[in-house]
């Protein structure tokens, strides 16, 4: 997927929202390069510890889907780690998807949820420099 034309980049996005975790009083762990091992970004702010995996939005269809289920077993893994809080962290455009995505797997995506209460979903506006916070299952409709 490097050579993938992107809508959004997935260095776009994840420049904005370390500027925006920064700004929110996080800590913001070092950007680990391309093919390091690790979450894209680990934020910490008093108790809290957020492992953040970062995509962006490609124009190929089936290389998003791809890109979003890697992004989601890079996300439960950091409970290996000790994480409670694991994000999934894609550029706003994809919010346009997600609604469709969680139909289309209904039970399952509804049990993915639950079995993963610690599984968020963020989408990150790069034009406007915002974000918002998702759980996993607040996209069934």
């Amino acid at each position: 997927s490097q050579n993938m034309p992107s809508l959004v980049s997935n260095q776009a996005t994840e420049r904005t929202l370390r500027r925006l975790l920064r700004a929110e009083g996080y800590s913001v762990s070092r950007e680990k390069g391309t093919g390091k091992n690790g979450a894209d970004i680990i934020a910490e702010r008093k108790s809290e510890r957020l492992f953040i995996e970062v995509i962006g939005h490609k124009s190929n269809p089936p290389v998003r889907s791809r890109d979003f289920y890697e992004s989601f077993f890079r996300a439960v893994s950091r409970l290996h780690q000790g994480a409670r809080r694991c994000v999934i962290a894609m550029p706003s455009l994809a919010a346009r998807g997600l609604p469709s995505r969680a139909r289309h797997y209904g039970a399952a995506w509804r049990r993915i949820g639950t079995a993963f209460p610690e599984l968020e979903i963020w989408l990150v506006d790069t034009r406007c420099s915002s974000y918002s916070r998702s759980r996993w299952n607040d996209w069934i409709g």
